[in-house]
């Protein structure tokens, strides 16, 4: 220990006039500092659970992988049938499609080693099922021409065409080809993974690698879509299901192309609080605080804490850094455990660096990180990829994964640890000193129970102060869907249409005509009341409660909602306009969408000429 910390200190001394770009990995001095603090005060809560991390069998990690990304069926009981899995499989790039039939492999082997009773399906004949179900469908339309892209001109690492193509529709482009972006454009339209083969042999990416931590993060941005930018939120709950099984498979397919472990953890169950404030799982908290506050998404406590920090001034030097007195913050903790929830507590008797230090340990006394057990490892395995930007893609995937508590309870830190860092020329916090004293809050926590060594430690400091560093800088990009995912999504929506539709008409061949009688009426009615080039807008709350609007070039979401608002009295309009109101694009291929302001109707109306366009209010 006495060595490690004399080589820390001889470096330079921590500049904290320096760069908001640049995180000198050299100078982690707050990063110790705040390590000792975490390690004294666990000595003084004894009674604090440890999450046992159980290693899994052979197998396991892939057999429970595969039930995460949706593809249950593909084994076990219900292997002798995987049409279910079909359409998915059908949406997947080249790379999806590989790190599937990685995991599916190493299943088949380890249940056929087990001599499991049930049939075990090899992996080959699971994807030439998809093939050849794809070629007895292709004649029945001209859908299969319209969705197909180039993806399958791209080589593999031989030089030859990748033969783990699922099928012979494919979504997503992949090359720099047809989607050109500038060096500092996150692509959101193709593969990320099919993005990192078609880099991994430029030489400018090479060159890129060797900069390190220590080269100014770029300014990335997202190029504006026309077709509108969608957030996480946005979607309903059975499309947001889809986009968490693609992202898992987007994730891990990025990790095997750029040679990065992808290891999922597995709790095991352990005896937790069902009441209190510290120490309780996160959905725990939110039960007891919806009964008292209903809809809310963020614990209470979480928001009082931050309330209190700004309270006392967003300007006070050392904030974060400066712990609170440990036998004062442990009297706070068994104080607000007694009356918060009565409303008796004094929280003028609580300093702010006390407030800060409690939001600190109520973050690493979750009885599960908030990062999640699931994916800690995976977010402190993203300082192992190659280039920022491919970082940045993997903690925009992460984010998609998190369970819903812990993904909003994690947005609400990172946005008020921004509002830290915008005060940082009076309360001397740069980016970098917040990135450091909260990274082994979100990411050590966990492990400290464990035996590991200085020099591991050590290693790890300064890659997980880059990933919190990331979060914080980027947060806004981060909480966005990529487009190629919610195409997989829409592709996979018209696909199960389709073939419901199919299903439906064999099963009531005598009853077509009057199944076709019932749906042109309807048709019908819709086309007269609406010409070409004109979209029917319900707002069944508002005072107009419908409008037939003529699409153009330069066609707004906003300007939809303008025309209409523009019906409300002036007061009802001014309460609209303050974000209670949006847009959503519903049915067609996708369940609901809710739209930003700067989507151009007609562009998504191409895309998706079958929905339905209804104002109402946004989910609270």
């Amino acid at each position: 220990m006495n060595q490690e910390t004399t080589r820390v200190t001889e470096r330079p001394p921590f500049d904290r006039s320096s760069s908001q770009d640049s995180l000198d990995e050299l100078s982690m001095e707050d990063y110790w500092i705040e390590l000792e603090n975490i390690k004294k005060s666990s000595e003084n809560r004894q009674d604090q659970e440890v999450v046992v991390v159980k290693e899994p069998d052979e197998g396991e990690l892939e057999e429970e992988w595969l039930k995460e990304a949706g593809l249950s069926n593909l084994f076990g009981e219900a292997a002798g049938d995987p049409q279910e899995s079909m359409v998915f499989l059908s949406t997947l790039t080249r790379t999806q499609a590989a790190a599937v039939q990685k995991r599916v492999e190493t299943v088949s082997q380890t249940l056929r080693k087990k001599n499991k009773q049930y049939q075990v399906p090899d992996v080959r004949d699971i994807f030439a099922q998809q093939r050849e179900s794809k070629e007895k469908e292709a004649p029945d339309g001209t859908e299969s021409q319209s969705v197909r892209t180039d993806e399958n001109k791209y080589p593999g690492k031989d030089g030859q065409a990748s033969n783990l193509i699922v099928g012979e529709k494919e979504l997503i482009p992949v090359g720099p080809e047809e989607a050109p972006a500038s060096e500092t454009d996150i692509n959101l339209e193709v593969s990320f993974a099919e993005q990192a083969v078609n880099q991994k042999e430029n030489s400018k990416e090479k060159t890129q690698r060797g900069k390190g931590d220590d080269a100014p993060l770029p300014s990335f941005r997202l190029p504006k879509d026309k077709t509108g930018t969608t957030r996480i939120g946005d979607l309903a709950p059975q499309d947001m299901k889809k986009v968490c099984h693609l992202a898992l498979i987007e994730l891990t397919a990025l990790y095997d192309v750029l040679g990065v472990e992808l290891k999922q953890q597995k709790a095991v169950k352990i005896k937790t609080k069902d009441s209190g404030l510290f120490c309780v799982p996160l959905t725990v908290l939110l039960e007891q605080d919806q009964k008292k506050v209903p809809g809310t998404r963020i614990p209470l406590i979480f928001q009082k804490l931050i309330s209190r920090i700004e309270e006392g001034g967003l300007e006070t030097e050392g904030l974060l850094r400066i712990p609170g007195a440990a036998m004062r913050i442990k009297n706070l903790c068994q104080e607000l455990e007694a009356k918060f929830y009565e409303g008796t507590f004094n929280w003028e008797s609580v300093k702010q660096h006390d407030a800060a230090s409690l939001l600190k340990l109520f973050i690493r006394e979750l009885p599960q990180p908030l990062l999640s057990v699931e994916y800690l490892k995976a977010f402190q395995a993203v300082q192992n990829l190659p280039t920022k930007k491919q970082q940045l893609q993997a903690l925009n995937l992460l984010v998609i994964l998190l369970p819903d508590a812990n993904r909003d309870t994690l947005k609400a830190l990172l946005e008020f640890l921004q509002r830290v860092v915008d005060n940082r020329e009076k309360n001397k916090m740069t980016i970098m000193n917040v990135a450091m004293v909260m990274a082994p809050n979100l990411f050590m926590s966990h492990t400290l129970g464990l035996k590991s060594s200085e020099q591991r430690e050590f290693a790890m400091a300064a890659g997980i102060a880059n990933i919190m560093h990331l979060l914080i800088r980027y947060q806004k990009l981060l909480w966005t869907i990529p487009k190629f995912i919610v195409n997989q999504v829409r592709k996979q929506n018209t696909e199960n249409h389709r073939k419901d539709k199919k299903a439906m008409k064999k099963l009531l061949k005598k009853m077509a005509y009057d199944r076709e009688k019932y749906e042109k009426p309807d048709k019908s009615v819709n086309d007269a009341d609406v010409p070409q080039g004109v979209i029917r807008v319900q707002a069944p709350h508002l005072s107009k409660v419908s409008m037939a609007i003529q699409l153009t070039e330069e066609l707004k979401a906003s300007d939809v909602l303008a025309r209409f608002l523009s019906q409300e009295s002036s007061g009802v309009a001014q309460t609209l306009k303050n974000g209670e109101v949006s847009l959503y694009e519903i049915g067609g291929n996708i369940g609901e969408r809710c739209l930003d302001d700067d989507t151009y109707m007609k562009d998504l109306y191409q895309l998706n000429p079958n929905a339905e366009w209804v104002i109402k209010s946004k989910p609270s």
